[in-house]
């Protein structure tokens, strides 16, 4: 499942606050099958017209998925019309104020772990090579570096220059007490998006701004004999 945008994120664990959607989920979440309305308003004594309204708002904050299909044990006129199912969603939801990617840090340094395992190959070659791939895949979804970088939880900012500054690491704890490994896994990762998109502009370098990522964007240099 693709990471959702931070904002979404954020809306979707804001949703559980109220404690009735919150009831609702945790029904739907803890159950082996998908459940209808009439299960889970016979279940909390909840209306269901109420459950019916805050069910589809779980879906709507991206909590919940919808499925259709005719509920097990039920016979007579209109037993085989689809019903309105609803299911946890598969992924997981987690947000963080600023957004950090621990998760992807994780995934990178175990695939490069396992490629090194297997291929007998040394990390410090396995992790900025596994970075790049992985940074380079992610980017196909994007039009453009910055939306890369944007979605990817960086924050770029014009630089005035023709390039980004990156206000947000979204490896900040690993990158704090870990810096040589973690700041050379990022700046593959970056440098395999920009790759990708690189019609966009923009080429990856080492940044040492207070409070920023350990990487910038800076324009791409002219092709040599352009006129400028």
């Amino acid at each position: 499942m693709a990471r959702l945008p931070w904002a979404n994120r954020m809306a979707a664990l804001a949703s559980l606050g109220d404690e009735k959607r919150r009831q609702l989920f945790e029904l739907v979440a803890s159950s082996p099958g998908a459940l209808g309305r009439d299960d889970v308003a016979q279940r909390t004594g909840i209306p269901r017209s109420t459950v019916s309204f805050r069910l589809d708002r779980l879906v709507q904050d991206g909590l919940l998925a919808v499925e259709f299909h005719k509920p097990a044990g039920k016979t007579g006129p209109g037993s085989g019309r689809p019903a309105k199912m609803y299911r946890p969603v598969a992924g997981e939801i987690g947000a963080s104020v600023p957004d950090r990617n621990y998760d992807l840090a994780g995934e990178l340094m175990a695939a490069a772990i396992e490629k090194s395992t297997t291929a007998g190959e040394p990390i410090e070659q396995t992790l900025p090579a596994e970075s790049y791939r992985r940074g380079n895949a992610m980017a196909e979804a994007s039009a453009t570096l910055q939306e890369f970088l944007v979605q990817a939880g960086y924050r770029p900012q014009p630089d005035g220059d023709g390039g980004f500054v990156l206000p947000n690491c979204p490896f900040h704890r690993l990158s704090d007490k870990h810096p040589g490994v973690v700041c050379a896994m990022n700046g593959a990762f970056l440098q395999g998006a920009a790759a990708c998109l690189e019609e966009s502009g923009g080429r990856v370098v080492p940044s040492d701004l207070p409070g920023h990522c350990c990487a910038r964007i800076t324009p791409a240099p002219e092709p040599p004999g352009h006129d400028g």
